[in-house]
């Protein structure tokens, strides 16, 4: 048996210790991605195609991984974010437009989390008569705005995980539901095609929302920042992922809940069936299909994604923008030290806040149209990414190999092209007819 004195122990309780001052970045980012559009995009996944689509999570959590390997590395080997790296190697003028352009993309995600709000609150509104969506979007924003900005980053990053911690309401959700075991193992292993074009357009969704362009960018600041020596890097892998299969496993009961409960019910009832639009639609379905446990469980979940996305996304922008043009950032810092970091922060959330509150805001208009800018950019930054990372006097040793450039060109390509028909098909409905 080993004792503490033994040098196998110690090596093991370095390692573990390691890896609890390293881990946070690649878990947080991860389970981040799954925010108002991505339950949106999987609930609607179960609801129209059942446990079919399940078997699409396995390779795209090899892509998350990919993705979000790459900048977290090169976050820890240059010690920079990229869109320092960007302005660095390829000028100021490309630095401008590419930002002109996240930054809008970033300002409709950040409406959409706060949309996702909104619609929780309808919910916990026929369980509490006094909370309503129009009290609760301005308490989040300034709960958001207060909690991250008056605490240190360690402490931010604590409560993060507890964001994280909260999405097993969406597993116990799943389980509750009392899906067809059966068929979930079947779904899961066996993948399957429906020649439409309408399981097409959901596979490109469910490939589209898994990664969204500002992770990119906040995982390699996190990982820059938190300074781990190159020779712990490994550590890193493990945070990315852990978090990539538990963002994935996450979605996986959010698709298996839909599809045990509104997809088998439209099944037997083809002449009244239940239409998903927004989230909160299916927490509403599941009230009469599942019960109020399961539908507050789905509410709940619906509520801390929002919250945790809405607290990071803007947190994110803040971060790039002050980067890339050399302004003071961070949350370690006072106001006074770093005024056009917490004003932009603090910018995104009033205005993502305040889209929403407009009487009549189109809220699955603000949803839908986010995802088609996210999909619109991603390609350019997973470009960007992949030119830096394989640049040998940034990385040195730690350029991509052959495999692993192989996967990840394999997967620009791919969700490229799979974009741009999203793109196209969405802003032309038309073609997807």
């Amino acid at each position: 048996m080993a004792t503490l004195s033994s040098p196998l122990l110690r090596v093991r309780l370095r390692s573990v210790l390691m890896f609890l001052s390293i881990v946070g970045p690649g878990i947080i980012t991860a389970n981040a991605d799954n925010d108002v559009g991505g339950i949106g995009t999987y609930s609607l996944a179960g609801a129209q195609f059942g446990y079919s689509l399940l078997w699409l999570l396995i390779p795209v959590t090899v892509i998350l991984y990919v993705a979000q390997e790459m900048c977290a590395r090169m976050g820890v080997i240059t010690g920079k974010g990229l869109a320092d790296l960007i302005r660095e190697n390829f000028g100021v003028k490309v630095t401008f437009w590419v930002l002109v352009l996240f930054v809008l993309g970033d300002l409709g995600n950040v409406a959409t989390e706060f949309a996702g709000v909104f619609s929780s609150g309808t919910i916990f509104h026929t369980y509490v008569a006094l909370i309503s969506p129009y009290m609760l979007v301005p308490l989040v924003a300034l709960l958001v705005f207060v909690t991250v900005t008056s605490n240190s980053r360690k402490i931010v990053e604590r409560i993060f995980f507890v964001f994280c911690a909260v999405y097993v309401a969406y597993i116990i959700s799943g389980i509750i539901v009392h899906p067809n075991w059966h068929d979930v193992l079947i779904g899961t292993f066996l993948p399957h095609f429906t020649p439409s074009k309408a399981y097409f357009l959901m596979i490109v969704g469910v490939i589209g929302t898994t990664i969204a362009p500002w992770q990119q960018f906040y995982i390699q600041a996190a990982a820059a920042e938190k300074g781990v020596p190159q020779a712990d890097y490994k550590y890193t892998q493990w945070d990315v992922a852990i978090g990539s299969i538990s963002c994935d496993i996450v979605a996986f009961f959010i698709i298996l809940a839909s599809a045990a409960t509104i997809y088998v019910f439209n099944a037997g009832h083809p002449a009244h069936p239940i239409t998903v639009s927004l989230p909160s639609d299916v927490a509403v379905a599941l009230t009469p299909l599942a019960g109020k446990f399961a539908s507050l469980l789905f509410a709940i979940g619906l509520l801390n994604a929002a919250m945790f996305t809405a607290s990071i996304l803007p947190l994110s922008t803040a971060y790039y923008v002050c980067e890339a043009f050399g302004f003071e950032r961070g949350i370690e810092l006072h106001f006074k030290q770093a005024p056009i970091f917490y004003s932009l922060y603090l910018a995104f959330i009033v205005i993502g806040a305040g889209v929403v509150l407009l009487p009549g805001a189109p809220l699955l208009g603000i949803i839908f149209y986010s995802q088609v800018v996210n999909g619109a950019l991603l390609p350019i930054v997973l470009v960007l990414t992949l030119l830096l990372v394989n640049n040998k006097r940034l990385m040195g040793a730690y350029t991509n190999s052959l495999t692993f450039n192989v996967i990840a060109w394999a997967t620009v390509i791919i969700v490229g092209a799979l974009t741009v028909v999203s793109v196209v098909t969405s802003l032309v409905p038309s073609l997807s007819s």
